[in-house]
């Protein structure tokens, strides 16, 4: 919740107040008060804002103007008084104004965290419950599940931390549990591609979104990658990072098989272990330069988003995973990356899903670890990749 002279600002539910009095706005000028309330302590060109809140459709600098004088309007900033919007001749727009923020979630604290997220619950259409939450302003990017999720408590992981604050501080960031994940329902009976598919769906719907990026990390590139060749019309970018095409049961090499069905066993033995050496194990796999602390980071990280049953179901489904045929039929702007060196999906798989997908463009990252890590050389590309690519 976003405090200021006389009025409040929920981006969550997208209301704007005066003295507890509901002010009518258009969507577009919500967002372009949201952006301009978010990046306070500048200047904001006219060019950003073109961007940002028309998400590169072209428009005109007179529409901009007709969207500026609305966000005046609503906030009782009109005429010549400029106290909350001030415009800086052939600079741009800043909100200079007092903001008081606050969250609008009730409920328990993330665990080592003091920033509590107001979360949102969604139900899909075969009846589970999916917890969501969104951070940031700008373009609407909505991450999809990945291995594993837990809203509140990645938010603080040092594994997760410095993806989800970068991505907050870019764009409108869209977080999920996915079923058997997190704050969403443990249990479901669907776990497939198509199950993680109405999560998503219902994730959209719940945002009342109509147009949107996807990005894809891991298991998530599979989700996004069916979820665009569905609706084309929605999805304006797609970004997939460490991704496949083939789960291991449907690559070639029998080793690959041997290799899923040993993991599984594991799984069940290892999992919720305090101290146990398979999760520590199994987490330096994602992590191979990573120190012990964040692989030890990682593992309670998987540990607190589902039980060990569960992610033996998630990952057999993963294994089960074959978009071969999905992959020429994307037709929109596309990013892949995938590192190198990666233990978790081949180098190979991301190679292949950037030359299926017409026009995608590939870049390959120096790194060992599944995701970059803060600190890497492989970090800084790959954040300097996915800006460019959001503001093309």
């Amino acid at each position: 919740m976003i405090s200021f002279d006389k009025h409040t600002l929920d981006p969550l539910r997208r209301e704007l107040r005066a003295d507890g009095s509901m002010v009518a706005v258009e969507p577009q000028v919500f967002d372009l008060l949201e952006y301009l309330i978010r990046h306070r302590d500048r200047v904001v060109s006219k060019d950003e804002l073109l961007g940002s809140v028309w998400h590169g459709r072209v428009v005109s600098e007179s529409t901009l103007s007709v969207c500026i004088n609305a966000a005046r309007r609503a906030v009782g900033d009109s005429g010549e008084r400029q106290a909350l919007i001030r415009t800086f001749s052939r600079k741009g727009f800043r909100f200079i104004a007092d903001v008081h923020e606050t969250s609008s979630y009730k409920g328990p604290a993330p665990d080592d965290s003091d920033t509590a997220q107001a979360v949102r619950f969604c139900r899909t259409t075969d009846g589970v419950n999916i917890a969501t939450t969104a951070t940031g302003a700008g373009v609407a990017v909505i991450r999809t599940a990945t291995w594993l999720n837990h809203l509140e408590y990645e938010w603080n992981n040092p594994i997760r931390q410095g993806l989800m604050h970068f991505l907050s501080d870019h764009m409108r960031l869209i977080r999920y549990d996915g079923r058997g994940n997190g704050l969403s329902d443990r249990e479901a009976q669907d776990i497939s591609l198509e199950g993680f598919g109405r999560d998503l769906d219902a994730v959209i719907k719940c945002w009342e979104l109509k147009e949107y990026v996807l990005l894809g990390m891991s298991q998530g590139a599979p989700i996004a990658v069916a979820h665009a060749v569905k609706y084309p019309e929605r999805v304006t970018k797609l970004i997939l990072h460490g991704g496949f095409t083939l789960g291991r049961n449907k690559r070639a090499s029998p080793d690959e098989r041997k290799m899923g069905d040993a993991m599984a066993t594991l799984l069940k033995q290892g999992w919720g272990q305090e101290g146990s050496v398979f999760m520590r194990m199994y987490s330096a796999a994602y992590l191979p330069e990573g120190s012990p602390e964040e692989i030890k980071a990682f593992a309670e990280l998987q540990e607190k988003a589902t039980t060990g049953e569960m992610a033996v179901r998630i990952r057999s489904a993963c294994d089960d995973i074959d978009i071969r045929e999905l992959l020429p039929q994307v037709h929109v702007p596309t990013l892949v990356l995938h590192s190198r060196n990666d233990h978790v999906q081949p180098f190979e798989e991301g190679r292949r899903i950037a030359a299926e997908i017409p026009g995608a463009k590939f870049v390959s990252l120096e790194s060992s670890n599944h995701v970059p890590m803060p600190g890497e050389p492989a970090w800084e590309r790959f954040q300097h990749e996915v800006v460019a690519f959001l503001n093309e």
